[in-house]
């Protein structure tokens, strides 16, 4: 973002800052911070996660083996692109490029739209394989991959799966809500170099859900994959 102390009579500056560089550092603090609790939150869904696949690898081994690896690599892959598209986004508020914001913004929905559809078709495959936790569970008694492991274990695989995945995609949704207002804000023409920050702020935001997905495919689709191929 370029700080402009002459921008001090900006309409986007709030009557409690003293200058659009003022505000622009603060609101970055805030998000931020509001960042590390979210780090915190999913660090603590690791952390369980991490403590009862070591407690019960085999049936950890199991439920992941029943995910589909190509949607999740497709889904790795959109992120990835989603995230290139949100940066140079940022980089076109930064520049005044209208026309291009509008365009990157548009492209960041469409992937990040994909990205839950593909996760749509993979939650729909686990309710009809009966894989989603609750009194419907079940595992199919000749498959392989089940042989030799406690249910209940495997269940709680799949607990930790919705729930991790489950946040995730929520995240995403709110993310998607935040870009639909600035792409409408950005059609307006409401963003400029010397004020770009909720564009700025929001590619933080997007970002970091990225990262998270970049630990979850790992975590929950490559356990012990080399000794099933």
């Amino acid at each position: 973002m370029s700080h402009n102390p002459e921008a001090a009579g900006h309409p986007a500056l709030q009557h409690h800052f003293d200058s659009l560089e003022q505000q622009h550092d603060a609101t970055t603090l805030g998000m931020w911070l509001f960042l590390v609790q979210e780090l915190m939150f999913f660090g603590g869904l690791f952390t369980v996660y991490l403590v009862y696949r070591v407690k019960y690898f085999a049936a950890f081994a199991a439920g992941s083996n029943t995910l589909d690896i190509g949607w999740g690599a497709i889904n790795t892959a959109i992120l990835i692109g989603s995230s290139l598209t949100m940066a140079l986004a940022v980089h076109a508020a930064q520049t005044g490029r209208r026309k291009l914001l509008v365009l990157f913004l548009g492209f960041t929905m469409l992937l990040g739209a994909g990205f839950l559809s593909v996760k749509a078709v993979e939650y729909h495959e686990k309710f009809e394989s009966h894989h989603v936790p609750g009194s419907a569970f079940q595992l199919d008694p000749h498959d392989k991959h089940f042989q030799g492991v406690d249910p209940s274990n495997v269940q709680l695989f799949f607990s930790l799966y919705f729930a991790m995945t489950g946040m995730h995609a929520l995240h995403m949704v709110i993310g998607l809500g935040i870009l639909g207002v600035l792409l409408v804000k950005s059609w307006k023409g409401r963003f400029t170099p010397e004020y770009n920050s909720p564009v700025e702020l929001t590619g933080l935001y997007w970002h970091f859900v990225d990262i998270v997905w970049i630990y979850l495919f790992p975590l929950l689709y490559l356990v012990d994959r080399y000794h099933h191929y």
